[in-house]
Parts: structure tokens; C-alpha cells; sequence
């Protein structure tokens, strides 16, 4: 699902914030540049606050961000809503026992991993990155998050490239986002 664009006039301001960065970081990838929406304060508060008003009664105790700009995004949210956040991080990052998950995505391979212990079985969580483009960083998250034992309630991404369709890959599982690009 993706935001009612016509309806809430803070879409347009989301969009037009978001840079578009022809091939970065390989030839022929269009970067879609969020750091751009993070200096405009109004956009970046919007931003959070289309988030938050969506799962604010939700009943979501785990909000999972994935590295990087799933961290920017995921700890407001979590705050806001009154959930803990795990992050989602890159091999070698985090300290202690941690479980992975290997994926493909859309210019490589990667891994992400979790510390063990951070999410309770049956716990509700919101995956939430920046972007989706092939889907397989966050079908990597889910995984994770459904090894021990988590009810992934819902992705969430600022932007979807759905020429990519990478939401056919998230097994049935509800996306939220707030941007197309094509």
C-alpha cells in the first residue's frame, strides 16, 4: 500500500525533496538520495509523522531499522510509538552472538545480522528501511525477524521503485510507502 499521494498535501513536498542520482553507486543504478530530504526540516518531520500517525495503535513493541538510512527513520518511529529498536546491521557490526541472514540484492551481495536475545518471540514488529528496490534487504529482515519468532506486522520505506517489483518478493507481507519512483 502506498500513501493516498492526492489526499495529503505533505507527499508532494516528501517527493520533491528526494534527489535522484544517475549512476551512484554503480553505472547505471538512479540513487534515490534521501539526505536531500534531510535538510529540510518540514519534509524530514513530515516524513515521520505520516509514519507515526500509521502505527501509532498498531501495537507494535520492535521496530526494526535496517543499516544505514534505516536508522535514521526507524529510532523517531520507535520512540514515537512506544517501541523498542533493534538495528539491522551489516556483518562484523554488531558486539556479541548475533544470528544472519545472506541476500541478494539489486547491484551485489550482503548479510545482515541481529544480536540474539533483542527480539522476544511473538513480538510485533515494523521493519523499516529507506528504500525498496529488488526487495531483498528486506525480505532478509523478515527472515531474521521471523527466526526468533516475531510477527512481522508490516514494512514500511520513504520510496519504492515498482519497476523492480521488489513487493512481489515479501511473501504476502504488508509495504507502506510514502514515495514511487519510476
Amino acid at each position: 500500500m502506498s500513501a493516498d499521494k492526492d489526499e495529503d498535501p505533505r507527499m508532494n513536498g516528501i517527493k520533491s525533496k528526494i534527489r535522484v542520482v544517475p549512476d551512484f553507486p554503480k553505472p547505471g543504478i538512479m540513487f534515490q538520495d534521501i539526505t536531500t530530504l534531510l535538510l529540510d526540516p518540514k519534509a524530514f518531520k513530515d516524513t515521520l509523522d505520516l509514519f507515526v500517525e500509521r502505527y501509532k495503535d498498531r501495537n507494535i513493541s520492535v521496530v526494526a531499522g535496517i543499516e544505514a538510512r534505516g536508522f535514521i527513520f526507524g529510532p523517531p518511529i520507535a520512540l514515537a510509538i512506544g517501541a523498542k529498536f533493534i538495528p539491522l546491521r551489516k556483518p562484523g557490526k554488531l558486539p556479541g552472538e548475533v544470528i544472519s541472514e545472506d541476500y541478494v540484492l539489486e547491484y551485489g551481495k550482503d548479510c545482515l545480522q541481529m544480536h540474539v536475545g533483542a527480539v522476544q518471540p511473538e513480538e510485533r514488529a515494523l521493519v523499516v528501511d529507506d528504500l525498496i528496490a529488488t526487495g531483498g534487504t528486506l525480505c532478509a529482515a523478515m527472515n531474521l525477524l521471523e527466526r526468533v519468532g516475531a510477527e512481522v506486522v508490516e514494512c514500511a520505506c520513504v520510496i519504492e521503485l515498482p519497476d523492480l517489483k521488489g513487493r512481489e518478493r515479501l511473501k504476502g507481507k504488508p509495504l507502506y510507502v510514502l514515495v514511487e519512483s519510476h
